[in-house]
């Protein structure tokens, strides 16, 4: 009788489901690799000798010494190409309009913008940058440069991360920050925190259309968030997002097809 597990893993027979389910396979034991003590110290100091990054590093610095106007600075592509994806926001990098806005934004102010957004994470990086205190000083400061030039490198081993396995920064990510998640809304809060919960849960992306308070029962019905502090199940949760990715990235007419890894987590 053939193993069940195995059966999932490599599809009876081959076809669609093999491939699927391998990619999914793959996936997991990319995350489990990149997760291991060590492994992110190890990719950045590789990364470190990158001369692209180094490029874009030089820009930063001339662009920051360039001008004493932090909110012009805040619209200077130089800036932008680092500053960004270094606070884990590189899907914001064009967005230089908002950039200025909301990281001059006083993130106490409690009617402020950066209480409307929608993505918290603009709250998180103006708090952590400080430039409506600090000015230009911040962007200028060796220390700050430092964590963001480590934070870029982080940005370039996550992207390379995905090139091999859709989705594999994003459960990385969510299996760094899930210890430190309290309720449903700071997941709908985070981009990256959303993909993964609803991705693993099969909600699907429609309900982002739905009031928030709405959003947060779906996923409270279905996960209790306090139980994310246990890194067995926010690494189980992950890798069903993985496994979910690898469904919808099937061969071409089938993107969608769930991978039957998915069952084995439910």
């Amino acid at each position: 009788m053939a193993d069940p597990i195995l059966a999932a893993l490599y599809g009876a027979g081959g076809g669609i489901g093999a491939l699927t389910a391998g990619d999914g396979a793959g996936a997991i034991a990319a995350l489990r690799r990149a997760s291991a003590p060590g492994e992110e110290t190890r990719a950045l100091a590789r990364l470190a000798r990158d001369h692209g990054l180094g490029r874009a590093m030089e820009r930063f610095r001339a662009a920051a010494a360039a001008t004493s106007d932090p909110a012009r600075a805040l619209r200077d592509p130089r800036i932008l190409e680092v500053l960004l994806p270094a606070m884990g926001m590189p899907d914001a990098v064009g967005q230089g309009g908002l950039a200025a806005r909301a990281l001059m934004a006083d993130p106490s102010d409690p009617k402020g913008l950066l209480m409307r957004l929608s993505d918290k994470r603009w709250r998180e990086a103006a708090a952590t940058l400080d430039l409506r205190r600090r000015g230009m000083d911040a962007l200028r400061d060796p220390a700050v440069q430092a964590r963001l030039e480590e934070g870029l490198r982080r940005q370039r081993w996550h992207a390379d991360l995905d090139s091999s396995h859709p989705g594999l920064s994003d459960a990385l990510h969510f299996r760094r920050r899930a210890a430190s998640v309290n309720s449903a809304y700071e997941i709908l809060g985070d981009p990256v925190l959303r993909r993964v919960v609803t991705g693993a849960l099969g909600l699907p992306m429609e309900i982002a259309i739905q009031p928030v308070e709405t959003q947060a029962r779906a996923i409270t019905s279905r996960l209790q968030v306090k139980t994310l502090a246990d890194p067995r199940v926010a690494g189980q949760l992950a890798e069903r997002y993985l496994l979910a990715r690898a469904g919808e990235a099937g061969p071409a007419g089938l993107a969608g097809a769930p991978s039957p890894l998915v069952a084995l987590f439910a």
